[in-house]
């Protein structure tokens, strides 16, 4: 998984002398195979942010970007299908048509993916807490 950002401490984030930063997540939930997923489909910049205690909406939110209009769409509807045949359920997907930014609600995981000039446009780490001069 790749991540251009210099994650907070305590993020969820180690990041080895590769410079490539793994997400801890519990094996077998369906937060590690929304990481996985995204990451066998190469999605660029994953952020993964907790939202215990900050949120009721979800326990996870994850951003990513594809380099492309297809990338996005080909990551969501693959994503929203390893869920479903992983046991979570069915997942909504809004911004599907122009993908652009495309919203994945898993249930506990909110998902989403971005071009990259989208994604710096509303900068939903920020928002958060997360990125460049953040404090999570």
């Amino acid at each position: 998984m790749n991540t251009a950002q210099a994650m907070p401490e305590n993020s969820g984030f180690a990041t080895p002398a590769n410079g490539v930063a793994e997400i801890d997540a519990e094996p077998g939930s369906l937060h590690a195979l929304v990481l996985q997923s995204l990451d066998d489909d190469q999605a660029q910049d994953i952020v993964s942010i907790p939202l215990a205690g900050k949120s009721s909406i979800a326990d996870f939110m994850v951003i990513a970007s594809g380099r492309s209009s297809r990338q996005v769409t080909a990551m969501a509807q693959k994503l929203a299908e390893r869920v479903k045949h992983g046991g979570f359920g069915p997942s909504r997907i809004e911004g599907l048509p122009a993908a652009d930014w495309v919203l994945i609600d898993a249930g506990d995981v909110i998902v989403h993916l971005f071009r990259p000039e989208v994604r710096s446009f509303y900068n939903l780490e920020r928002m958060w807490g997360f990125g460049e001069g953040g404090n999570a």
